[in-house]
């Protein structure tokens, strides 16, 4: 699977902080000031998102997957860059945008737009705590579980979410369960 959350946003850390000293050191200290705000935030998404701290209530994710302004406003450098980053991995990966488990059961990665839904109006599972809801989802049944990525929910969180799953799948609605990438 490689290297978690934490490692990968702690590296983009140390990257936008050693932009900031250059950008400082060559005088350009107006410049530089975004670089240290998003070192700053992804330092902190980086220590949250460690397996021995795992809070990925810090961001803010509201139950209907949307995120507060305050939340957009604070973390958007950490945001836009997942949204970036999985649009890249998208992009490079031949994998399916989403699995058909057993019947009526799916799994797969956020969906980016409508054809990465799977067929029949599904319930959604979202395993995602960086991704807001997709837009294209609006009408879909849906129960957040807001975990990072590489991590897994609490146990308790998972039988509530089994739970819902399997109330949409008794009323023969297919259900999709996603965290972030999939299985990429």
């Amino acid at each position: 699977m490689g290297v978690g959350i934490s490692v990968l946003i702690g590296l983009k850390a140390a990257s936008s902080f050693f932009v900031f000293t250059c950008l400082r050191m060559f005088g350009c200290t107006f410049l530089s000031l975004p670089f240290l705000y998003a070192s700053l935030v992804s330092l902190l998404v980086s220590l949250a998102a460690h397996p021995l701290i795992n809070l990925p209530m810090l961001l803010g994710k509201n139950p209907d997957g949307s995120f507060p302004i305050w939340a957009i406003i604070m973390f958007s450098p950490f945001l836009y860059f997942v949204r970036f980053f999985s649009m890249l991995r998208r992009f490079s990966s031949r994998e399916e945008s989403h699995t058909e488990i057993c019947e009526g059961t799916y799994v797969g990665g956020w969906p980016s737009s409508p054809d990465k839904l799977p067929p029949g109006d599904p319930a959604i599972v979202d395993c995602t705590c960086e991704f807001p809801r997709a837009s294209l989802s609006a009408g879909n049944a849906y129960f957040c579980v807001p975990t990072w990525d590489t991590r897994s929910p609490q146990p308790s969180e998972i039988e509530m979410a089994v739970r819902w799953a399997c109330r949409k799948r008794e009323q023969k609605r297919p259900v999709f369960v996603h965290c972030a990438y999939g299985m990429i």
